[in-house]
C-alpha cells in the first residue's frame, strides 16, 4: 500500500500534500468524477499537450493527487510554470489514461486487485472493468466459456471470479478420498462455468489401455441469486443440496444434505445391479470366479455407506527430472480378482516407485505397489529361453541374492561404525565407504537410467509358460528390464512383504511387471487425461505427500 501510494502521489494523511497547498492557497474545488469525467479530461490532456501553456495546458499536466485524491477529479490550472512548454510526462499512475490503467491492472494476479482498490477511487472505478475479470478468469483458471453471455444474463466476470473462483480455488487439483483399503482418484477442475468435482474410474476390466471413466460426485455455480451453490451429483435422480467445507490445508469435506436422491426405487438389490454394471460393465452371472464375486459384494457394501460425505486429501503429480527412465505421471494397471487400480509412478535417484492410488482388501490405497532398482538391468535370454519360468527366475533370484548380501553388508558396517569410538569415528566412515563400494560391486557411480534408452534399443519379448495374465494381448518387443520387487499381502494388509519380479520397459508409455511367487503378470498403460493445478511444486512436496499416503492405509 505505501508504494501505491507513493506511486499515486498520496500521503499517509487523509489528503495528499499537493491538494493542501492548495487548500493553503484557495485555489481549486472538489468535485466527484465518474469514468465518462475521466476520459473526458484524458482526451483534453492528449489534446491539448502540444498546445503550448494557458489552463488548458495546465489541466494535462497536473498532478498526481489531482487525479486521484480519494476520487477527486480537482484539476489545478495554475500550479505548473507558464513558462514550461511540450508536452509533459505523467508523474504518476494516476495520471495514465483509463484504457493504460484497465491493460495494466488486467495483468495483476486477481489476489493483489484489492489492494489495488485502496489506493484511491479511480483504481476503484477502473477496477470495476469486466476486461480486468475477465482476463484474470481466462488466465488463472483457464475458463474457456464466453463470459460474455453471462454478462449479459446479469453475472458479471467479476462476480464469478470474486465469488465462486476464488473462494473455492483451494480445492482445485487432484485429491484421494478416504474410502479405507480402495482409496481413489478425484480430480476438481473449472469446467464450463462451473467447478466440478469429477471422480475418475480405471476401464472395465482387463481393458487397461481404454480411456478413462468419469463419473461427477459434486458441482458449483452461481446460478441462483449471485451466490455460489453446492450441488451433490452422486445417485441417479439428478442434481440436490450439498455441501463442501475446506478446514484444514490441502484437505477438505464433501457432504450431501439430500441422501434419499441416492435410493432406487428396487432397493439395495437395484443399486447394486447398476453399481455393479457401472464399475465392471457386466453382470454378477457374467463373473464365474466366485473369490471375485466376494471381492465385488465386499466393496460394493463398503463404498455405498459413505453416500458421497467423504474427506479427501490433496495429492500431487511427481516432478520430472532429465535422468527419469520415462516420463512419471499416472498408470492403470491390472491386478488380477480386484480389476484395475491406478498408480503413480515416481522416479528417485536410481529407484523407480509405483504408488496405489486406488486399493484393494489385501494392498490398500497409498502403499508402495513396485520398487525398482534401476541400477541393476536384467539381460533376457532369447524368446526359447524366456518362455521357461526357471530360467526367469534363476536370472531375477540372482541380483535379489546380490541385493540381501549387499544390504547385509551394509548394515553389519552400519553397526561398526556407530561401534566405534568417536575420536576414530571419521577414519573408520571413510574405510566403510570404500569396502560397501567394494562388496556391492560397483566400483563407479551406477550408470544413468535415461542413457540407457537413448537411443532406444527393442528386444523380443514373451512371457514364460505358467505365467498369467488379465490381458493377454501385451507387447511382444520391450526396451529394458530391471529388478525389482513388489509388495503382496493377506487379507486386512497382514504380513506384507515384498517378493522379487522383473520389470519390463516397454515404451513411452507403457510397462509390466511378472510377479514371480504369484507367476503373476501386470500390465501398465499411462493415464492421458490432462489433470491442470496438479504438479508438485519441488520434489521435498511430493516426498512428503508419498510419505502421508502410506501413513494413511498403514
Amino acid at each position: 500500500m505505501a508504494v501505491c501510494a507513493r506511486l499515486c502521489g498520496v500521503g499517509q494523511s487523509r489528503r495528499c500534500r499537493r491538494r493542501q497547498r492548495q487548500n493553503q492557497q484557495g485555489q481549486g474545488s472538489d468535485s466527484d468524477m465518474d469514468e465518462e469525467e475521466e476520459e473526458r479530461i484524458v482526451g483534453l490532456k492528449q489534446s491539448d499537450a502540444g498546445g503550448g501553456g494557458g489552463p488548458e495546458s495546465g489541466a494535462a499536466t497536473a498532478g498526481p493527487s489531482d487525479a486521484c485524491e480519494n476520487g477527486s477529479g480537482h484539476v489545478n490550472r495554475g500550479s505548473l510554470d507558464s513558462t514550461s512548454t511540450g508536452p509533459q510526462h505523467p508523474q504518476s499512475l494516476a495520471e495514465l489514461p483509463p484504457e493504460l490503467l484497465v491493460e495494466t491492472f488486467s495483468l495483476l494476479p486477481g489476489t493483489a486487485l484489492p489492494n489495488v482498490a485502496l489506493v484511491c477511487k479511480k483504481f476503484r472505478q477502473i477496477l470495476n472493468t469486466e476486461t480486468i475479470w475477465r482476463r484474470r478468469c481466462m488466465e488463472e483458471f483457464g475458463m474457456k466459456e464466453d463470459l460474455r453471455k453471462m454478462e449479459v444474463e446479469g453475472v458479471s466476470s467479476r462476480d464469478i471470479y470474486v465469488k465462486l473462483l476464488h473462494p473455492y480455488r483451494q480445492i482445485l487439483g487432484l485429491w484421494q478420498p478416504d474410502i479405507g483399503p480402495y482409496g481413489g482418484l478425484l480430480n476438481v477442475v473449472v469446467d464450463g462455468l462451473f467447478i466440478i468435482g469429477w471422480m475418475y474410474l480405471p476401464p472395465h476390466d482387463p481393458r487397461v489401455e481404454d480411456p478413462m471413466r468419469r463419473r461427477p460426485l459434486f458441482r458449483i455455480h452461481l446460478w441462483e441469486s449471485k451466490k455460489s451453490t453446492v450441488e451433490c451429483m452422486y445417485g441417479h435422480k439428478g442434481p440436490h443440496k450439498g455441501d463442501i467445507q475446506t478446514g484444514k490445508k490441502d484437505e477438505f469435506s464433501t457432504k450431501c444434505s439430500q441422501t434419499d436422491h441416492h435410493r432406487m426405487p428396487g432397493g439395495r438389490q437395484e443399486e447394486f445391479r447398476t453399481w455393479l454394471e457401472e464399475e465392471w460393465g457386466r453382470t454378477l452371472e457374467e463373473i464365474f470366479h466366485e473369490h471375485m464375486q466376494e471381492l465385488i459384494l465386499m466393496k460394493f457394501i463398503y463404498t455405498s455407506q459413505y453416500d458421497n460425505c467423504l474427506t479427501y486429501r490433496r495429492i500431487y503429480l511427481p516432478p520430472t527430472m532429465p535422468s527419469d527412465l520415462l516420463h512419471p505421471g499416472l498408470f492403470k494397471g491390472t491386478y488380477g480378482s480386484h480389476g484395475l487400480e491406478i498408480v503413480m509412478l515416481s522416479f528417485h535417484g536410481n529407484s523407480a516407485r509405483a504408488t496405489k492410488l486406488t486399493g484393494d482388501p489385501n494392498v490398500p490405497a497409498g502403499q508402495l505397489t513396485l520398487d525398482v532398482d534401476l541400477s541393476r538391468p536384467v539381460v533376457l535370454p532369447d524368446l526359447k529361453h524366456q518362455r521357461n519360468i526357471e530360467e526367469l527366475s534363476r536370472l531375477v533370484l540372482g541380483v535379489h541374492e546380490e541385493v540381501q548380501r549387499a544390504q547385509q553388508q551394509q548394515q553389519q558396517q552400519q553397526a561398526m561404525d556407530t561401534a566405534t569410538a568417536e575420536g576414530a569415528c571419521s577414519d573408520v566412515t571413510a574405510a566403510g565407504g570404500v569396502e560397501a563400494e567394494r562388496v556391492t560391486g560397483t566400483d563407479s557411480p551406477p550408470p544413468d537410467p535415461s542413457s540407457s534408452i537413448s537411443p532406444p534399443e527393442s528386444q523380443p519379448f514373451v512371457l514364460p509358460l505358467g505365467v498369467t495374465a488379465r490381458n493377454e494381448v501385451y507387447p511382444r518387443t520391450c526396451r529394458k528390464c530391471f529388478y525389482g520387487t513388489g509388495l503382496i499381502a493377506g487379507h486386512g494388509f497382514t504380513s506384507p512383504e515384498r517378493t522379487p519380479g522383473l520389470f519390463v520397459l516397454f515404451d513411452a508409455d507403457r510397462f509390466g511387471f511378472i510377479w514371480l511367487e504369484l507367476k503373476s503378470f501386470s500390465l501398465y498403460s499411462r493415464l492421458t487425461d490432462n489433470l491442470a493445478h496438479s504438479y508438485a511444486p519441488n520434489m521435498e512436496r511430493f516426498e512428503a505427500m508419498l510419505g502421508n499416503m502410506q501413513s494413511w492405509t498403514s
